[in-house]
C-alpha cells in the first residue's frame, strides 16, 4: 500500500470515530435544544405563577382593580403559554397545572362576583346605621383581607343577621379566598418542580454529551496517534536501513539493501525506492569504468539523500507531534481535555449568538415602509428589550415634540434600533440608572436622542463603535451597533455618538420624516 494511502488510511479511521462523535453530539445537540426550549417555557410559566401570587395578594391587600385586571392577564397568559406547549408535555405536568389554573381562575372569578355584590349591599346598609360609621372605611378596606372578622364585625357591631345577605356574602367569600390560595400554592409548587425537572434533564443531556466526548476523544487520540506512529516507525527503520546503504554506497561498496516481503506497510514508497535502489547498485556493479560509476553513485548518493531529507522532515514533525499528544493524553483525560470540552460547551452558545448576528448583519433585506408613532414603537422595543434584560432598576424617560410623531419606517427593522441601544445603554449601566430618550420633530425630519448614565465610551473607542466585528465586551460580536448603523442608512438617516468616559452617552438619530418605499 502506497504511503499516502496509509496516511489517509489512519486520518480516516480518526475522521471516522470524530464523525460518529459529531454524529452522536448532534442528535445530543437536538435533545438538548428541545429541552432548552422546554426549560424557557417552565421558567416563563414558575415567573408568570409568582407574578401571578403577587398580583393576587396586592389586590386582596389593596382592593385594587388593577391588580385585579393583571390577575386575569397573567391567567391568560399562563393559558396561552400551556396551549402553546401541550407537544412538551409526555407526562401530563403542564395538563395538571393546566387544571389547576382553571380552577383558579374559576375561584377568582366567584370572588370577583361576591367582591361586586358585596360592595353594593354594603352600601345598602350603610345608611341604616350610620351610628357605625366608623367602622365603614375599614370594613371597605379589609373585607377581602379578612373577610371573616369583618362577618363577625357586622354581626356583633352591627348586630346583622347570620343570614344576613352581606354577612352570608363574607363567610362565602373567606372560604373561596382560603381555597383560592391552596390551589395558588399548587400552581406556584407544580411550577417550580416543572421548571427544576426541566433543567435536571438540560443537566442530564449536556451530561451525557460530555461523556461520549470524554470516551470517543481519547479513542481518536489513541487510534490515530497510534497509526500514525506504526507508519512513522515502520517508514523510518527503512529509510535508516536505506540511508545506511546509500552511505555505504558512497564508500564505493555495493551491497544490495535486503527487501521484506512484500505486505501493506512495506509495499510502498518507500519499498519502491528500496527496489529501485537496489536495481540501480546492480547497474552500477556492472559498469567497469570508475568515472561512470562515481557519477552514477553521486546521482544515487543525491537522489536518496535527497527524498530521505523530503520525507524524513514531515515524518519527524508528524512524529514530534504525535509523541507530544500521546505524553499529554496518557491512560486517563488529561486535565487540558477536560478543559477543552467546557470550552467547547459554552463558546457553543457564543456562537449561536455571533451566527445569528451575522445572519442578521449579513441578510440586509430592504426596508418595508409604512406609516409607524414613535411613542408606540419605542415603547414597544423598550418592553420586548425587558424580556431578555433586568430592567427592575432602570428609570425610563421619554419625551416626545410633539406628543404624536410619526414618520415612514420599517417597524422591525427601527425596533432592532431601538432594542441594541436600549441594550447596550443598559449594560453600560449594570443594570441600575436613568435611560432617557428625547424626539423633536421638524417639517422634514425627526431626531431622536438617547441617552444614558453608564460607564461613558472612550474616544478611541467612539471613532470605531459602528465598524463591524469591533467590540470592547468580553463576550460581544461587534455587530450591535453595526447593524444599527445599517438600518439608520437604508432609512436615509444619519447616527452619531457622544460621550466621555464615566459620563455615560448619548446617540443621536435622524431620520426624514417620510421616504418612498422601495
Amino acid at each position: 500500500m502506497l504511503l499516502k494511502k496509509k496516511i489517509a488510511l489512519s486520518f480516516f479511521i480518526s475522521a471516522s470515530i470524530i464523525a460518529i462523535l459529531v454524529v452522536l453530539e448532534y442528535v445530543n445537540f437536538i435533545k438538548i435544544k428541545k429541552e432548552i426550549m422546554y426549560l424557557e417555557v417552565t421558567d416563563t410559566i414558575r415567573s408568570k405563577s409568582l407574578q401571578l401570587r403577587r398580583h393576587e395578594k396586592n389586590f386582596f391587600l389593596r382592593n385594587d382593580l388593577e391588580e385585579l385586571k393583571s390577575v386575569f392577564v397573567y391567567l391568560s397568559d399562563l393559558k396561552k403559554i400551556l396551549e402553546e406547549s401541550r407537544h412538551f408535555d409526555d407526562t401530563g405536568a403542564l395538563a395538571g397545572l393546566e387544571n389547576k389554573i382553571l380552577d383558579y381562575e374559576r375561584n377568582f372569578r366567584n370572588i370577583e362576583v361576591i367582591f361586586w355584590d358585596f360592595q353594593r349591599d354594603f352600601g345598602d346598609i350603610k345608611p341604616s346605621h350610620l351610628r357605625y360609621e366608623k367602622f365603614f372605611d375599614l370594613i371597605e378596606s379589609t373585607f377581602l383581607e379578612r373577610p371573616k372578622l369583618n362577618a363577625d364585625l357586622l354581626q356583633n357591631v352591627f348586630s346583622l343577621d347570620s343570614q344576613d345577605k352581606a354577612v352570608r356574602e363574607l363567610r362565602v367569600l373567606d372560604a373561596d379566598i382560603s381555597a383560592l390560595k391552596r390551589n395558588g400554592e399548587d400552581i406556584v409548587a407544580i411550577s417550580r418542580e416543572l421548571d427544576k425537572g426541566a433543567r435536571s434533564k438540560v443537566d442530564r443531556f449536556i451530561h451525557t454529551s460530555q461523556i461520549a466526548i470524554l470516551i470517543l476523544f481519547p479513542m481518536f487520540l489513541i487510534i490515530g496517534i497510534g497509526i500514525i506512529l506504526f507508519i512513522i516507525s515502520n517508514v523510518v527503520r527503512r529509510l535508516e536501513a536505506l540511508t545506511k546503504v546509500v552511505e555505504r554506497t558512497g564508500q564505493g561498496k555495493f551491497s544490495p539493501l535486503a527487501v521484506p516481503a512484500m505486505n501493506w506497510a512495506d509495499n510502498d514508497e518507500v519499498g519502491v525506492l528500496i527496489g529501485k535502489f537496489n536495481e540501480m547498485e546492480e547497474q552500477l556493479a556492472q559498469r567497469e569504468k570508475e568515472l561512470i560509476q562515481s557519477k552514477k553513485l553521486a546521482a544515487i548518493g543525491t537522489l536518496a539523500s535527497g527524498v530521505a531529507h523530503e520525507l524524513n522532515n514531515p515524518l519527524n514533525n508528524i512524529f514530534t507531534t504525535s509523541q507530544r499528544l500521546l505524553k499529554k493524553a496518557g491512560d486517563e483525560c488529561p486535565p487540558f481535555v477536560q478543559k477543552s470540552l467546557s470550552d467547547i460547551y459554552s463558546e457553543t452558545m457564543r456562537v449561536k449568538k455571533i451566527v445569528g448576528d451575522l445572519l442578521e448583519f449579513a441578510r440586509g433585506r430592504e426596508p418595508h415602509m409604512r406609516p409607524l408613532e414613535l411613542r408606540r414603537l419605542i415603547q414597544g422595543a423598550y418592553r420586548h428589550m425587558g424580556n431578555s434584560v433586568d430592567i427592575e432598576k432602570i428609570r425610563f424617560s421619554m419625551e416626545l415634540h410633539p406628543q404624536e410623531v410619526v414618520i415612514d419606517g420599517d417597524q422591525e427593522q427601527l425596533e432592532q434600533v431601538f432594542i441594541n441601544l436600549f441594550t447596550n445603554a443598559v449594560q453600560a449601566m449594570s443594570g441600575e440608572g436613568e435611560l432617557k430618550v428625547n424626539v423633536d420633530e421638524t417639517a422634514e425630519e425627526v431626531r431622536i436622542r438617547v441617552s444614558d448614565t453608564g460607564k461613558g465610551i472612550s474616544a478611541e473607542t467612539l471613532e470605531k463603535i459602528f465598524e463591524p466585528f469591533y467590540t470592547t465586551k468580553d463576550k460581544g460580536t461587534g455587530l450591535g451597533l453595526a447593524i444599527v448603523f445599517n438600518i439608520v442608512q437604508k432609512h436615509n438617516g444619519k447616527i452619531e455618538a457622544e460621550s466621555e468616559s464615566g459620563k455615560g452617552a448619548i446617540f443621536r438619530i435622524t431620520l426624514p420624516k417620510q421616504m418612498q418605499s422601495r
